[in-house]
C-alpha cells in the first residue's frame, strides 16, 4: 500500500495565491472590454483606443499578475485571475 504524500506550502506559495496586483481603472476597463469582445480591435473601436493602446494594457496586467507569482498567459488564465481577485464577476462577462 502506498501513501500520498504532500509537501506543504512554502510562505512563498501562500503569498503568491493571496497577491492581487495593483490594476488602474482603466486597465480593468480594458480587461472588462476584452472578456466581453471577440477581438482586440473590437475593445479598441469600443473604447476609442488605438490596438497598440489596447495590446499596452493586456501586456502590463499579465506583467502585474506574473510579478506578484501567478502567470496569466492566455485569456482564459486572465479571466480566472479576475474573477479570483473579485476584479470582475461572472454576471460583468
Amino acid at each position: 500500500m502506498s501513501t500520498l504524500v504532500f509537501d506543504r506550502p512554502s510562505v512563498a506559495d501562500i503569498a503568491a495565491l493571496t497577491s492581487r496586483p495593483k490594476l488602474t481603472a482603466r486597465e480593468v476597463e480594458v480587461l472588462l472590454a476584452w472578456f466581453r469582445s471577440d477581438s482586440k480591435p473590437a475593445v479598441a473601436r469600443t473604447l476609442f483606443l488605438s490596438l497598440g493602446t489596447v495590446n499596452t494594457h493586456l501586456t502590463r496586467i499579465r506583467q502585474k499578475y506574473a510579478a506578484v507569482g501567478r502567470p496569466a498567459p492566455t485569456k482564459a488564465s486572465l479571466v480566472a485571475r479576475a474573477l479570483q481577485d473579485d476584479i470582475v464577476r461572472l454576471t460583468d462577462l
